[in-house]
């Protein structure tokens, strides 16, 4: 006489043990909707051609041969016959790497002269005490409320009286500090703790040393972004240079590629070519680079 034999429900499994279902969750922990998550990829996506895809169509424009039709309609994106033969003109019809030289100068001056205005400046903003200091940082607010095209008259008559007319120094000095920069190295000496200064001025640490050793280290991500600024600033203007400059050998890029579009206004692939040229790309990611590297964590 065979016994029945009694089967026990199986003893559900250990948490460690279940397989484990991949979520995707936000910053804070919480769960994301799988149709959140393809929105705000496909607006990312938007966005994403929207600045790039202008760029990437100049340099579509700037490699495509003679007979490619730029203006066929649906347009074509990749060129049938790549050539770089349109840069070659470019250099050929206009002296553009002196142009980009003269915009590296210009470029150059205007990060150092930045740099070592707006730390100076921001530092005694934010950590000297005398009397005016609040007056003084808000003339420095008032400054970025007043447009440029407002005072470029008065900057003009101001070079010419000092002999700078036709210049590159005449170029950089009007924006040699910004105040927009300025301000920020004062949010940035703003945020430093107050102890640290206090421990080095115990130690009988002077002004320039607090400054030097403990106050610009502390901010070289901000200085990085003030630096970024300052370049892309100096190197992308356009009415200034056109404004000062008449001697077309001290031209700066901005202004030499200028006549690319008055004398080639029906070849469009020169214009695209030499705007690739102005955009000055491979030197830029080095830049943005220069802020991770710089940042400061806390």
């Amino acid at each position: 006489m065979s016994t029945p034999v009694k089967t026990r429900a199986a003893a559900p499994r250990p948490e460690a043990e279940r397989p484990h279902r991949r979520r995707v969750t936000d910053e804070h922990g919480r769960r994301v909707p799988l149709w959140e998550l393809a929105l705000r990829y496909l607006l990312l996506l938007a966005v994403l051609a929207l600045t790039v895809g202008p760029f990437l169509w100049q340099l579509s424009t700037s490699l495509k041969g003679p007979t490619e039709d730029i203006f066929s309609s649906p347009p074509r994106f990749l060129p049938g016959d790549p050539t770089l033969h349109n840069y070659q003109r470019v250099a050929d019809t206009i002296p553009v790497w002196d142009y980009a030289l003269n915009s590296l100068k210009v470029a150059g001056a205007n990060v150092v002269t930045n740099c070592v205005g707006s730390a100076l400046a921001g530092y005694a903003l934010a950590r000297l005490r005398y009397r005016g200091r609040r007056v003084a940082t808000l003339v420095f607010i008032l400054a970025m409320l007043v447009p440029v095209e407002g005072i470029i008259i008065a900057q003009f008559t101001t070079m010419r009286e000092l002999g700078l007319n036709n210049t590159l120094i005449g170029v950089v000095l009007p924006g040699c500090v910004g105040a927009m920069n300025v301000l920020l190295m004062r949010n940035a000496f703003l945020n430093l703790p107050h102890e640290i200064e206090e421990a080095a001025f115990v130690d009988g640490a002077n002004v320039w040393q607090r400054f030097l050793r403990i106050a610009l280290p502390s901010v070289k991500g901000t200085l990085a972004v003030v630096a970024i600024f300052a370049f892309m600033g100096a190197w992308d203007d356009f009415l200034w240079p056109l404004i000062v400059l008449s001697d077309p050998s001290k031209f700066t890029l901005t202004i030499g590629l200028n006549y690319l579009h008055g004398t080639f206004a029906n070849d469009e692939r020169l214009v695209a070519a030499g705007t690739v040229i102005a955009l000055f790309a491979c030197l830029q990611r080095y830049f943005f680079r220069g802020v991770g590297e710089g940042a400061v964590k806390g």
